[in-house]
C-alpha cells in the first residue's frame, strides 16, 4: 500500500471519518482566493450547496451571484477571465456542465480560458434528488472539449489539493464533486500533480483503474481479494484529462488485465478515455465498472451503488470476470 498518501487504518471501514467532495472543494478555493486575488467565484443560486459560500463570507467583494441562468454564468466567466481574473463557476453538474455546455464550449474552452467549472452533486450518490438532478454524462462532455483539463477526486482532502492546483493552471478545468459524504482515507499533506495518477496499491494479476469515491472501494475489493490468492493493483486516476500515459501503459502491461471503475456512464467516461489509449498502444482484457446505459433514480446512495453495480462487490465480481478472460 502506498501509506505516503493513504491513512495506514483506512481499511477499518467502521472507523473511518466521512466528509463530502464539495467541503474540500470549499476549503481549496479559500485557499486559493487567499493567495491569488484574481480568484473570483461565480454561482447559480447554489452558494451554500456547492460550498462556495465559504468564499463568498470571506471575499464579498470577489462573490457573484448570477441566479438560475447557467448560460450566463458561463458567459460572463469568460469576459472576466479574458481580462485576467481567474473565475470559478458553480453549480450542479447536471446543470453545469450539463445545460450550459454550448456557452463553455464556446466561450471558455475555445478561447482557452482559464474559468475552472465546478460540477457538483454528480453520480447515482446524490440519491433522493433522483435522475434529473444525477449527473452521469458530464466527464464525457468536458473530456471531448479541446483544451479543458478534467480532475475528479477521491475524497475531500484530494479535492481541497486539486482545487488548489487548478486555480494555479492558465487553462480551463472541470472539477467533478459529490454530494454525499464518502471515506476520508488520504492524508492532508500527501503530494499530487495534475496529469499524475497515484499508484496506491501494486499487484501482478488486475489492475484497477478508478476515480472518485470508487477509488476507495476498490482498495477495499482489493484487499479482499488478496485473501483469495488474487494479487490486483489499485490506480487512483484523479486526472481524467490529461491522462497519466505513462503509468497507465506501465499497468498494463503489468497485469494484462484492467478494471476501470466510475460512477459515471461507461459510455464516455474515465474508463473510455483509458480504453481508447490502450487499444492503439497495448491492447488488454477489459471489464468496465460504470453505469450501463441508464439514467439514475432516487433512493438511498448506498442502496443506489448497489443497484447501478458501483458498489465493492459489483468492483470484485469484475475483477473475477476479467481474470477468468484473461486465463482462457
Amino acid at each position: 500500500m502506498n501509506f505516503d498518501y493513504l491513512l495506514e487504518d483506512f481499511l477499518q471501514e467502521e472507523k473511518i471519518k466521512k466528509e463530502p467532495t464539495r467541503d474540500g472543494f470549499g476549503r481549496g478555493l479559500v485557499r486559493a482566493g487567499e493567495e491569488d486575488e484574481r480568484v473570483v467565484v461565480l454561482c447559480a443560486d447554489l452558494a451554500e450547496s456547492t460550498r462556495v459560500h465559504w468564499f463568498k463570507e470571506k471575499f464579498p467583494e470577489r462573490y457573484i451571484e448570477i441566479g438560475v441562468a447557467e448560460q450566463n454564468l458561463a458567459a460572463i466567466a469568460s469576459g472576466l477571465a479574458n481580462y485576467g481574473k481567474i473565475p470559478f463557476i458553480a453549480s450542479y453538474a447536471a446543470f453545469s456542465p450539463g445545460r450550459n455546455n454550448e456557452q463553455i464550449r464556446t466561450a471558455i474552452s475555445l478561447s482557452e480560458l482559464p474559468v475552472k467549472v465546478v460540477g457538483a452533486h454528480a453520480g447515482v450518490s446524490v440519491g433522493p434528488d433522483g435522475a434529473t438532478h444525477q449527473a452521469l454524462e458530464d466527464i464525457a462532455l468536458m473530456r471531448v472539449q479541446p483544451n479543458m483539463n478534467v480532475v475528479v477526486p477521491c475524497d475531500s482532502n484530494e479535492a481541497e489539493k486539486l482545487t488548489y492546483l487548478i486555480s494555479k493552471t492558465d487553462k480551463p478545468a472541470y472539477i467533478r464533486l459529490g454530494r454525499e459524504k464518502t471515506p476520508l482515507f488520504t492524508k492532508v499533506d500527501a503530494n499530487i500533480e495534475i496529469g499524475k495518477a497515484m499508484l496506491l496499491k501494486d499487484g501482478k494479476d488486475v489492475t484497477i483503474f478508478a476515480c472518485g469515491q470508487l477509488v476507495y472501494y476498490s482498495l477495499l475489493a482489493a484487499n479482499e481479494l488478496e485473501a483469495e490468492g488474487i494479487s490486483v493493483a489499485v490506480v487512483n486516476n484523479h486526472t481524467i484529462k490529461p491522462l497519466d500515459k505513462e503509468l497507465i501503459l506501465q499497468m498494463a502491461k503489468q497485469t494484462n488485465a484492467v478494471v476501470t471503475a466510475e460512477e459515471h456512464q461507461i459510455a464516455g467516461g474515465m474508463g473510455s478515455a483509458i480504453l481508447e489509449f490502450l487499444s492503439s498502444e497495448h491492447p488488454v482484457f477489459v471489464e468496465m465498472v460504470g453505469v450501463k446505459d441508464r439514467f439514475g433514480q432516487s433512493g438511498n446512495p448506498d442502496e443506489l451503488l448497489k443497484e447501478y453495480e458501483l458498489d465493492k462487490e459489483s468492483i470484485k465480481n469484475a475483477v473475477k470476470r476479467v481474470i477468468k478472460k484473461k486465463n482462457r
